[in-house]
């Protein structure tokens, strides 16, 4: 169960980070959709490894087959089954670490709870498992933008560098104009200098990624447990290193009064809106049509190259010092992953909707 995720939109994911491949399967996928492999491929570039300075020199081309469910370009209706082959491991970098855990990794959770672990990259708690939900997200994006549902991700903040949290302020198509994904040219630039500096001092660095929803219908979620915003947030904090999430004006909202957080309705030309949007297009649980947006906080990743205090698998106290290639910095890498997860909740729960309404 901890493998899948969705309720008839469904991916469940395989694979671990030095294994043979990754991969996944999508189920409950509409028939009859236009499947675009060059577009999936895309996506899958925008979050592969070695693309850039500030990313981790792994050199994976991260090609996508897929093995099942379409016929002619079109989804059938069926399973549809894909796998991207690991082609540049080096497990070697990791021997050392075999009997050690890692600070603020999975290893000593790994371990206590099944018995044994895969120390290679983290095995199944590597960040290369979301290679499996960058596919299943391009897939869902698909099948969205017949629906005239847009989905853009892009960094707001690294570090203590920070854009303003309306994002109306920022052209969204400028995201993939530079290599932190910020909309912000000049930010931007700051960004990448912070991170190159602190790549350099073999540290690490956190920071935010804004996500923002467009052309989705009213009457998506549930009113009780399976709240929209609740559903997002799930699937946000399942991603790697990811440790927070909030919608529309969020932790900010607790500043101010109801007479300023409330949204007003508005008609025009026999159009219900609002007038603002401080509820992030979600109130009660549902979507309301307007523009959801929401923020995810993502952590320092914790594999520093120089010398940490640890424990090793005897309960002794030792020293560890990674090696092997890593980000300094996820947020880049993370952008697709965030609008992968974003697309496959609305996907399920628009299908989820028609259901409702047989």
């Amino acid at each position: 169960m901890s493998n899948t995720i969705g309720n008839i939109f469904r991916l469940t994911t395989y694979g671990e980070s030095h294994g043979a491949a990754v991969g996944g399967i999508v189920d409950g996928f509409p028939a009859g959709v236009k499947i675009d492999v060059d577009f999936i491929q895309s996506e899958l570039d925008r979050r592969r490894p070695g693309q850039s300075a500030i990313t981790t020199a792994r050199a994976e081309g991260d090609k996508v087959e897929i093995l099942s469910g379409v016929y002619e370009g079109v989804s059938t209706g069926t399973p549809i089954a894909f796998e991207v082959r690991n082609t540049n491991q080096h497990s070697s970098d990791y021997e050392e670490m075999k009997n050690l855990y890692r600070p603020s990794h999975a290893d000593y959770t790994y371990q206590t709870k099944y018995g044994v672990r895969d120390h290679r990259g983290g095995g199944r708690s590597s960040a290369r498992e979301t290679i499996s939900r960058v596919v299943g997200g391009a897939l869902a994006k698909l099948a969205l933008r017949e629906k005239g549902i847009c989905i853009a991700a892009y960094t707001s903040q690294v570090g203590s560098l920070k854009l303003d949290t309306d994002y109306k302020k920022y052209d969204l198509s400028k995201i993939e104009s530079n290599i932190v994904r910020c909309p912000d040219s000049e930010m931007a630039e700051k960004m990448i200098e912070l991170i190159k500096e602190v790549k350099n001092e073999g540290d690490t660095i956190g920071g935010t990624i804004t996500c923002v929803i467009k052309g989705t219908p009213v009457g998506l979620g549930e009113p009780a447990f399976g709240k929209l915003h609740a559903q997002l947030g799930a699937a946000i904090l399942s991603i790697n290193a990811c440790k927070g999430f909030e919608y529309g004006m969020g932790f900010d909202g607790v500043c101010g009064r109801g007479s300023q957080m409330n949204d007003s309705f508005i008609s025009e030309n026999g159009k219900i809106s609002t007038k603002t949007n401080h509820s992030g297009g979600i109130q009660g649980g549902i979507s309301n049509g307007e523009d959801i947006y929401f923020r995810a906080a993502f952590k320092p990743i914790p594999t520093l190259l120089f010398e940490q205090n640890t424990v090793n698998k005897a309960g002794e106290n030792a020293i560890i010092k990674a090696r092997g290639r890593h980000d300094p910095c996820v947020l880049p890498r993370a952008v697709p992953i965030v609008e992968a997860m974003a697309a496959m909740v609305i996907l399920d729960a628009m299908l989820m909707d028609r259901c409702a309404k047989i």
